[in-house]
């Protein structure tokens, strides 16, 4: 939809100007809500995406947005988080540190992905990091009060007499990282967890966490989504 014609430094060396010549057909796209990023190589779990660019070189992809026409954008440095925030709920996760979690990275129940970690951001006292994730909405309610995360991403070796073990969640937290979590079959059940409840993310799960087996039905494909929350967009602050 359109072509590089300039790359120059910024007068203060703080970052690069790039400039960009839309096609004709194209100009609308840029508009004061739309988000331009530069692709990179990427392994996930539905393939591999922007291998090309190691050979082609770099370029960049422009996801339109709403509002008035505009020139000038702040470039993101990673693919934006998924347009879809109207489906399903929202959830943060605190942790001592960030570790391999990016935004993208899948959200596991039972190794089945239920949903993608959004956006991350230090507490407001620098204490430790929150995490926003969003479960899709026919998985939501698996999250309960009493649920608990941990973090299962990377690799994790173990070496026995009998040889060494890699384990990993599924090849896209091996590499994006992942979160994965699990509710208590308690009678009755724990009620269900509000939007942007807030929880620990442990390093790793209990071995007992794996024994739980609630019966919590799954949603129907075709329900009403939930509205959207109009301060999705950061994570709330860290409250005592």
């Amino acid at each position: 939809v359109g072509a590089v014609i300039g790359v120059d430094l910024k007068k203060d060396l703080s970052g690069v100007v790039v400039r960009v010549r839309l096609d004709k057909s194209a100009a609308v796209l840029a508009t004061t809500a739309a988000q331009f990023w530069i692709v990179n190589p990427e392994i996930g779990f539905s393939g591999i995406h922007g291998l090309e660019t190691l050979l082609t070189g770099a370029r960049i992809n422009v996801r339109p947005g709403q509002g008035a026409p505009a020139t000038h954008f702040v470039g993101l440095e990673k693919i934006p988080a998924a347009e879809n925030v109207r489906s399903g709920r929202a959830f943060i996760l605190q942790s001592d540190r960030l570790g391999s979690l990016s935004s993208g990275a899948p959200v596991f129940y039972r190794e089945v992905k239920v949903g993608t970690v959004e956006t991350s951001r230090l507490s407001e006292d620098a204490t430790s990091v929150l995490i926003r994730i969003r479960v899709e909405r026919r998985y939501a309610d698996l999250v309960r009060t009493t649920t608990r995360f941990w973090n299962a991403g990377g690799a994790n070796f173990k070496v026995s007499l009998l040889g060494a073990q890699l384990k990993s969640t599924s090849l896209e937290s091996l590499f994006t990282g992942g979160v994965a979590f699990a509710t208590p079959d308690t009678a009755p059940l724990a009620l269900v967890a509000e939007d942007s409840t807030q929880f620990t993310l442990s390093a790793e799960a209990d071995k007992d966490w794996f024994k739980w087996a609630p019966v919590i039905a799954i949603q129907p494909q075709d329900s009403a989504p939930e509205p959207a929350r109009r301060d999705a967009g950061v994570p709330p602050v860290l409250k005592p």
